[in-house]
């Protein structure tokens, strides 16, 4: 496959593809999918493109986009790299101090923003920011501020570029367009000091391509795929961008927490998301299987044995499987396995790409045991995305698979795992010092993450060295190996492991709040509200004896001595999470320190 320039990606695509859909989407507030072919695609790229050019984009300046999904995202993206310019995604749901850093680090000259929430924040920012210029508008509905003099709205802002000079100066910097031009900077979540702008050429996005075609064999232009996590974040917009160079259509949900509607509407072939989806729907069959009658549990534990024997104990490792598994595994594919992901919207699945943070082996093993065709990776936001990924066949269920091709991947004597190649960052945009720590002297990126090489060439995580603290007795703790065994239980949501400087680990539980109600409802538990719930003696009992069973492969001294519930979740609007649904540790320690104190109190 001819592995083509972003500035010129969309339109060869056009050529090949026409009136076959590129894109669907939702407009704000409206429930029917719209359809964007190939052709309409280029062109409102075209006309994006020449817009920026009349408004006085010039190449190399940065355009910043602070919008949660829609179908104008790709316009801007493409647009903007047919200007030579760069792009600068923002998270929809970032503070307004977390934009005024990156619009004034990476000298932001345009941002385009959603809705009335990212237009009020980014104005705000523009009134005393001496580099954005210019504010651009998708939502129509949003209401402008009465002094806004410059803002334009979207469909306006299109309208403006049809004229000819426009039109020749975009076609001049198209013909001078380079692979060592920067085609993003995406600022990392900042989970440790201030965020980071890393710097993607577009050579980065190219290798991606030509090293996604040789593993992702499997894909093909009849597919689609459901854009679901933030285009800010590199693991969607990377994948999106393989999605267009394969000619596959793109479904751009714009609202997160609609997603599931989402799926069963556009029954999508491949979705690339984070382990908490899966963990949520692993969960919800649990509690289905759980909560089930005799004949009904015999069933679902016999399909899941029936599927891990079939899936992972022959066909991963190139066996042929016994007669009667191959039949009884035919039967539960299309009886339970099939209304399982037909609940969910995933019956058409060909490929889910898996990455972000650590899915547990038992989630894991259930999903493969289904039949879902799960692909864990990892990769981070400095190797645009993709470092390592299940093979299809003999991958290592504790594994996140093997390096991508002519990828080179080594571990350090402290561990840390460390990568070279074409996909790699440039560097981090306007921080020198932080560029030359982060690369050792023969060119690999240390990635902050600690791994080991299996003999089979499979690459293991063991731990985020960042997030690594060590108790007041000497031991030290990974409490991501912890928070993510803890996550595969139905009763429990989030959790964030404690214990740095102190004499045992301790830990605070976000409950699956309608599990717990729907447990004290079938238990005669009586409560007011959520808190009343979350401090009862018998519902703490209950997570207690849940998470004893979780930890029973852990050392004694890793193990949770005391938890607190919490009745109301982390989140990003509170600051507990960051863009990326990271904990942020300091600020979890900080901000329930009284609880975490009461639980070390003698």
């Amino acid at each position: 496959m001819s592995n083509y320039h972003l500035s010129e990606l969309v339109h060869r695509r056009a050529e090949k593809y026409g009136s076959k859909t590129a894109l669907k989407y939702r407009d704000f507030n409206q429930k029917r999918w719209k359809t964007l072919s190939w052709a309409k695609f280029s062109e409102k790229v075209m006309k994006t493109a020449w817009a920026m050019a009349e408004i006085g984009v010039d190449a190399k300046d940065k355009i910043g986009i602070y919008s949660q999904n829609l179908y104008q995202y790709f316009l801007v993206d493409f647009g903007a790299y047919a200007n030579r310019a760069t792009t600068v995604p923002i998270y929809a749901t970032a503070s307004p101090s977390q934009v005024e850093y990156i619009v004034k680090d990476a000298h932001v000259k345009v941002l385009c923003v959603g809705e009335q929430f990212q237009y009020n924040n980014a104005f705000k920012i523009q009134q005393q920011s001496d580099v954005l210029e210019r504010l651009i508008i998708f939502d129509k509905q949003v209401k402008p501020h009465p002094e806004d003099t410059t803002s334009l709205f979207f469909d306006d802002f299109i309208a403006s570029g049809e004229n000819s000079e426009a039109q020749v100066k975009v076609n001049i910097r198209m013909k001078g367009v380079k692979d060592s031009d920067i085609a993003c900077i995406l600022y990392t979540s900042g989970t440790t000091g201030e965020p980071k702008g890393v710097v993607l050429l577009h050579s980065a996005f190219r290798e991606v391509f030509r090293i996604h075609d040789i593993r992702l064999t499997m894909v093909s232009d009849k597919d689609v795929s459901m854009n679901f996590l933030p285009l800010a974040h590199v693991f969607e917009k990377a994948w999106c961008y393989y999605c267009i160079h394969a000619g596959i259509t793109i479904a751009v949900n714009q609202d997160a927490k609609g997603v599931q509607k989402s799926i069963k509407q556009i029954h999508p072939t491949l979705m690339c998301s984070v382990p908490r989806f899966w963990e949520k729907v692993y969960a919800g069959v649990k509690e289905k299987i759980e909560t089930s009658g005799k004949i009904m549990k015999w069933i679902f534990n016999d399909a899941i044995k029936t599927g891990k024997k079939h899936n992972l104990d022959y066909k991963n490792k190139g066996l042929k499987p016994p007669v009667g598994n191959r039949l009884k595994f035919f039967i539960y594919d299309h009886t339970v396995y099939y209304l399982l992901k037909y609940v969910v919207g995933i019956h058409k699945g060909n490929l889910f790409p898996c990455a972000g943070s650590p899915l547990s082996v038992g989630v894991n093993e259930f999903l493969q045991s289904v039949n879902i065709p799960l692909i864990v990776g990892y990769g981070l936001t400095e190797t645009t995305a993709t470092v390592s990924c299940y093979p299809t066949q003999n991958f290592v269920l504790d594994s996140v698979g093997t390096p991508m091709p002519d990828l080179q991947v080594k571990i350090d004597v402290n561990g840390e795992i460390l990568v070279k190649g074409k996909t790699i960052t440039k560097e981090y945009y306007n921080k020198p010092e932080e560029t030359a720590k982060a690369f050792t002297e023969d060119g690999f990126f240390r990635t902050g993450d600690a791994g080991e090489i299996l003999p089979d060439g499979s690459l293991r995580l063991t731990e985020r060295i960042k997030d690594l603290f060590k108790t007041s007795n000497g031991k030290y703790i990974a409490p991501q190996a912890l928070e993510t065994k803890l996550g595969e239980d139905a009763y429990i949501d989030m959790v964030a492991v404690i214990g740095d400087e102190r004499k045992f680990v301790s830990a605070l539980i976000v409950p699956n709040y309608e599990a717990l109600a729907a447990w004290a409802e079938r238990n005669d538990v009586k409560y007011t509200t959520m808190e009343d719930l979350v401090r009862n003696e018998d519902a703490n009992a209950l997570i207690s004896r849940h998470i004893e069973a979780l930890q029973a492969g852990f050392a004694s001294f890793e193990k949770v001595k005391k938890f607190t519930m919490l009745s109301e979740p982390f989140s990003i609007e509170n600051g507990d999470l960051t863009n990326t649904l990271k904990i942020k540790r300091r600020v979890v320690a900080e901000k329930y320190k009284a609880l975490i104190d009461k639980m070390y109190a003698e």
